[in-house]
């Protein structure tokens, strides 16, 4: 290999690098301002009736859910997209029992899906390159916890404290997604 080979190489390599930084510190900016937006439309929803509160059960929520836990940001990035892809999945469906403004969730699916669209450029790379650690031992644990939700849903038959129930969930979801945001650094 040429001299002029090997540096057309490491340059290539630095530009590469310094263009997804650039990518994550916009995408942390993003990302922290529509999990604000989303997490305001939730609270924008009708609110856990106290008799709802019975029907409350387990989710299992994933151990990386509870604790504060160090993410790279590759992680960060898949565990985001996964997040906000099975939470778009879960508000399409039947929420009618519920009396919410479906301008309120229309705008929340609207945000979602701009920010996966932010995400996922980044997520390819991440799963092309295979560069990440406990981002896809997490993605399988959140994928059953989202089944979970779905399955507590389809048993309830989407009624409307399910649905506050979910909703409830889905706050304390958008929080830790709110803190997987501050692993986007460059």
């Amino acid at each position: 290999m040429t001299y002029r080979c090997l540096l057309q190489i490491v340059l290539l390599l630095c530009f590469s690098t310094t263009a997804l930084s650039t990518n994550y510190s916009l995408l942390r900016f993003q990302q922290r301002r529509s999990v604000a937006v989303c997490q305001k439309l939730l609270r924008q929803l009708p609110s856990t009736p106290q008799h709802c509160l019975e029907v409350r059960m387990d989710f299992q929520v994933p151990e990386e859910m509870r604790q504060a836990q160090q993410f790279r940001k590759e992680d960060a990035v898949l565990v985001i997209y996964e997040m906000l892809q099975q939470i778009f999945g879960i508000l399409t469906t039947d929420f009618s029992s519920t009396g919410w403004s479906e301008t309120v969730i229309e705008d929340l699916l609207v945000e979602l899906q701009g920010q996966m669209d932010h995400l996922e450029p980044i997520q390819k790379e991440i799963m092309r390159r295979k560069n990440f650690t406990t981002g896809d031992m997490t993605v399988p644990h959140l994928k059953n916890y989202y089944f979970n939700l779905v399955q507590y849903l389809t048993s309830m038959e989407y009624n409307s404290c399910a649905w506050t129930i979910v909703r409830v969930q889905m706050l304390t979801n958008f929080a830790f997604l709110k803190s997987l945001t501050g692993y986007l650094h460059d």
